[in-house]
């Protein structure tokens, strides 16, 4: 399966420790999402429709209530890079 490259720059960040956090209105509708990286930066180029994509493909999910990480076929759908640790 092939994954367009902000899909690809998003499971990069997530690879090497980044998560995903969703914050949502009173309606329970998702409202921002924050995309942390390792070193504690927040990347801004994550939209709705993206996060939608990667957690269809079954490339991100949340377990218990904690912010989303990348999963083992998230890390398949991810192309080897000399920077990935």
């Amino acid at each position: 399966m092939d994954i367009s490259s902000a899909e690809q720059r998003i499971l990069h960040l997530l690879a090497q420790g980044g998560n995903i956090e969703l914050i949502r209105n009173e309606d329970r509708k998702i409202e921002r999402l924050l995309l942390h990286t390792r070193e504690g930066w927040i990347f801004s180029q994550l939209d709705l429709i993206t996060f939608r994509k990667l957690k269809r493909k079954r490339a991100i999910a949340s377990s218990g209530g904690k912010p989303y990480r990348i999963t083992s076929r998230g890390l398949e759908l991810v192309r080897a890079q000399p920077d990935n640790r």
